[in-house]
């Protein structure tokens, strides 16, 4: 019985996380004023008028520096979360740290050799 009663504010917590957003949408949505006119619905950009339409396609670069992106910002992790784990590098952890390494270097030249990908 105590395990339960220990769990209750974790419960009354994880309850007031899932419902804060939910519930501060709904007070937006129903409380603001509502005062639509012309000029409130046009998109804004930087405080200039817009021009051209804003459905444009992006080449393929603008992709390819993403990925490249997040698959540097998951190495970060990987080895921040590896060099905690194992603090006294033992010789399968550094082997281990390599074989990553290696696969990362692989992709990274893979996505330099691809034609599409241009760095500017």
């Amino acid at each position: 019985m105590s395990l339960v009663v220990s769990y209750i504010p974790l419960v009354v917590l994880a309850l007031l996380a899932l419902g804060f957003a939910p519930l501060a949408w709904w007070m937006s949505r129903f409380l603001r004023p509502k005062k639509p006119t012309a000029w409130k619905q046009m998109t804004y950009e930087c405080g200039s008028e817009p021009i051209g339409e804003a459905n444009v396609q992006f080449r393929f670069q603008y992709y390819s520096f993403g990925i490249i992106f997040l698959i540097f910002d998951q190495i970060a992790t990987f080895f921040l979360i590896w060099a905690v784990a194992f603090g006294a590098f033992s010789n399968s952890a550094i082997l281990w740290g390599l074989v990553f390494m290696m696969l990362l270097f692989v992709g990274v030249a893979y996505a330099l050799k691809r034609e599409e990908t241009i760095w500017i």
